[in-house]
């Protein structure tokens, strides 16, 4: 995602660009970090697996929120080192990136800071750190200076790694807030919650939160595919737009048909 210098271009417009991609990264990183089980056994084997990209999407998401942040004339020097520890991400070099993320953490609880914060926990995921990532999180969650936004992606990202292992109530408690209609993690939390739901048998209150979710437009579009599934065998109906819907798995059915690349096997 590293923006090539372009003269016509003013530097408000590179961060623009930046911002759309990042954006569009983090959809995709949220909606494959719930995506594991069929829907057959889903109460039984709910997986949160983290995937290899994590660490893009989460660098990325923390750059954007830092740029939403920033102050013109104030950060700069802070600014660039985290656009290029991102960009370094991008290209490969993770630990030259790691490097210059491990200065920009120490600076307590500021936009910059945490943002470093969350890039480290996706590398630390990434290497198989698995303890060293979730308490990276723990803590953003925790910070009451922290901006919410980054406290937020914290809490997502903790409970999902986690979910296997923690209570039910406790996934509910901590995504709860999350999951209503109109937050930005009403999709992702909201699967979660849930899933948490069927675990303690309360299929009045996951069906509806399914079904919500399914009908929610700006929710990525595989995500509302399996939650409706899933609110249909909690006997919910879904469907807002029959042929929409229909029209919607065709297309979902394409895809996982289609052939695999030579180059992707």
């Amino acid at each position: 995602m590293a923006l090539t210098p372009d003269s016509g271009q003013t530097r408000e417009q590179q961060l623009a660009l930046r911002k759309a991609a990042e954006q569009e990264a983090l959809l995709r990183e949220v909606d494959e970090a719930v995506r594991q089980d069929q829907v057959g056994t889903f109460a039984k084997r709910y997986g949160w697996a983290l995937g290899g990209g994590l660490v893009l999407a989460l660098a990325a998401f923390g750059g954007w929120l830092f740029w939403s942040d920033h102050r013109e004339g104030q950060l700069e020097a802070k600014s660039e080192t985290l656009v290029k520890a991102l960009d370094q991400i991008d290209a490969g070099q993770v630990a030259e990136a790691d490097a210059g993320l491990e200065a920009l953490a120490a600076d307590g609880s500021s936009a910059t800071a945490v943002s470093a914060k969350l890039a480290r926990a996706g590398i630390a995921l990434r290497d198989n750190r698995r303890d060293e990532a979730l308490a990276l999180y723990e803590g953003i969650a925790a910070d009451g200076d922290a901006p919410q936004a980054y406290r937020d992606l914290a809490t997502v990202r903790v409970v999902a790694a986690r979910f296997d292992e923690l209570p039910p109530q406790q996934v509910v408690d901590r995504l709860k807030p999350l999951a209503t209609p109109g937050n930005p993690w009403f999709g992702s939390a909201g699967e979660m919650v849930g899933m948490a739901y069927v675990a303690q048998g309360k299929d009045n209150l996951a069906g509806p939160l399914f079904a919500a979710i399914a009908k929610d437009e700006t929710v990525p579009r595989t995500l509302r595919s399996r939650t409706r599934q899933l609110a249909g065998l909690l006997g919910y109906d879904a469907v807002v737009d029959v042929d929409q819907t229909l029209a919607e798995m065709r297309e979902e059915t394409a895809s996982a048909n289609a052939p695999v690349p030579v180059a992707a096997q």
